[in-house]
């Protein structure tokens, strides 16, 4: 009798406490769930893939801001204003001997490309002097850059030359001021003489001349060499 009553105790005390327990062991089924298939290696390309067009669609994003704020700064450089502004008329001509063929020129205005042009079958050094820009600018001081890139055209003794190129490099700056047109004339021309080497002889020599816009001229600045 004292046996069965141990028992009944005991079945009272364990009892309970497997019920209570139940529920955890549940929990902690439900949190071993199996965990998510790993990508295959083409969901992993996809995913770079996207990655990848998402940058690229970002970085064009930023240049085609960055363009739009650098056509501003141009704008603001070269366009002035009609009523307060300055003009510039820049001018190319060529005074370079028969021995130097003319095969490209490129000009800039404080930096901005304003004529580029390669010779084809003449009609470039065939020019001897022709406009290569005429706007207004704001007043200030501006800068002309200039490259000419010339080939040795040689005859008889000076069949040597035909192989040489000479590149020529220079730069002007000039004060645009309110109501003026400023003409400059950039000549490519042949310096030192026929005791100077050739390589040495291809020059630019700017041409200056400042006018109120109403016509009257004032006095024409003296060619600089460059």
């Amino acid at each position: 009798m004292v046996r069965y009553l141990r028992l009944a105790a005991l079945s009272l005390i364990v009892l309970p406490r497997l019920a209570l327990a139940q529920p955890a062991q549940a929990t902690v089924a439900d949190a071993s769930a199996p965990a998510a298939p790993a990508m295959t290696a083409e969901e992993r390309n996809d995913l770079q893939v996207r990655t990848l067009e998402e940058r690229v669609s970002d970085l064009k994003e930023k240049i085609f801001r960055t363009k739009a704020r650098l056509m501003n700064l141009q704008e603001m450089v070269i366009g002035g204003d009609i009523t307060t502004g300055s003009k510039a008329v820049l001018v190319h001509r060529n005074e370079m001997g028969a021995s130097f063929y003319l095969e490209s020129v490129a000009y800039a205005l404080d930096g901005a490309p304003v004529y580029t042009k390669v010779d084809v079958e003449g009609d470039l050094e065939k020019r001897e002097e022709f406009e290569i820009f005429n706007g207004r600018i704001v007043p200030g001081n501006h800068q002309i850059s200039v490259q000419l890139v010339y080939r040795g055209h040689g005859f008889g003794v000076f069949s040597y030359l035909e192989g040489y190129k000479f590149k020529v490099q220079s730069s002007y700056t000039f004060n645009a001021e309110p109501g003026k047109v400023n003409t400059i004339k950039v000549v490519g021309f042949e310096k030192g003489g026929i005791t100077a080497e050739l390589k040495d002889r291809p020059a630019v020599r700017y041409d200056v001349d400042v006018q109120r816009e109403d016509g009257s001229k004032r006095p024409a600045a003296e060619g600089a060499n460059q």
